[in-house]
């Protein structure tokens, strides 16, 4: 239940679950919002804070189911129930209730759910990957576009991989375009990062075969054997895999290309290679 002291709300507790919301801020003046701006603009400010801004709420349900902690959420009371709070917020959450000037000066999409959250980062580690008996694994070098990403992160998850591992990263995993662009992907996968080196080291510490999406030395896709644990790999569409991928691979692939260009987006090309192993799997 809500009561008002002057310009502070608070919600009665009644369980360790109910979080409380200590203040509104209505001024995109304030110090704290502008902080926030930065965070949302920075990779540098990310990086220094280690938290990042989601919004929507099922982003942020997803995320929650995912284990990220939420710092603090702000909302507009008229979009947001107190009950819809609850279900997101801990204990230790902070709530802050804000009007529309200053959720439109926060919101980086066009639409207006009422709900962002500020919420901590996770490390990328490979050693923190938690793997099947067979897994299934996405590695993606050096992806630059944060829409290619996020639809790599969306594929992965319709296909219920093991882990999406990006090689060499050249973006920040939590801009908020790949936070946006992934619908919640960026939270329900198991995301690694780490140096081309690193991660073939990995997957032969692993025993995991790994098949390289490449137009030299390549084989078609579809005569491979996915059964075994498996790791998909793609490149860029400009420059695709690095010469060290091509070396170490199991065994590089190509998808035939029947028309004039001999590339395609590799987000389309990851799906194709991971629904024919997910088909050789059964879809298991």
């Amino acid at each position: 239940m809500f009561y008002t002291i002057g310009q502070c709300f608070f919600m009665r507790s009644n369980t360790k679950s109910d979080a409380v919301i200590l203040k509104t801020i209505t001024s995109i003046q304030n110090p704290f919002i502008k902080s926030l701006v930065l965070l949302q603009e920075k990779a540098k400010a990310r990086k220094q804070t280690g938290t990042f801004l989601i919004e929507g709420f099922r982003e942020i349900e997803l995320a929650v189911s995912g284990g990220y902690e939420l710092n603090t959420i702000l909302f507009l009371p008229e979009l947001i129930s107190e009950k819809q709070l609850k279900a997101l917020s801990g204990s230790e959450t902070e709530l802050i209730e804000i009007n529309k000037e200053v959720y439109q000066k926060l919101a980086y999409r066009d639409t207006t759910e009422g709900i962002i959250a500020i919420a901590k980062t996770k490390p990328m580690q490979l050693s923190n990957l938690k793997l099947s008996d067979k897994p299934l694994i996405l590695i993606a070098e050096a992806p630059e576009k944060p829409g290619n990403i996020g639809a790599l992160l969306r594929t992965a998850d319709a296909a219920k991989l093991d882990a999406v591992i990006i090689a060499n990263p050249k973006s920040d995993l939590y801009n908020p375009n790949i936070v946006r662009s992934s619908v919640g992907g960026l939270f329900t996968n198991q995301i690694a990062t780490g140096t081309t080196t690193e991660i073939i080291a990995f997957l032969k510490d692993k025993k995991i075969n790994f098949y390289c999406a490449t137009l030299q030395n390549s084989t078609p896709y579809h005569k491979q054997d996915y059964t075994t644990p498996t790791a998909l790999v793609v490149g860029t569409e400009a420059t695709g895999l690095t010469q060290e991928w091509r070396d170490h691979a199991t065994q590089n692939i190509i998808i035939p290309m029947q028309g004039a260009i001999d590339s395609m987006n590799v987000s389309v090309a990851a799906a194709i290679l991971i629904f024919e192993a997910k088909r050789q799997r059964n879809f298991n």
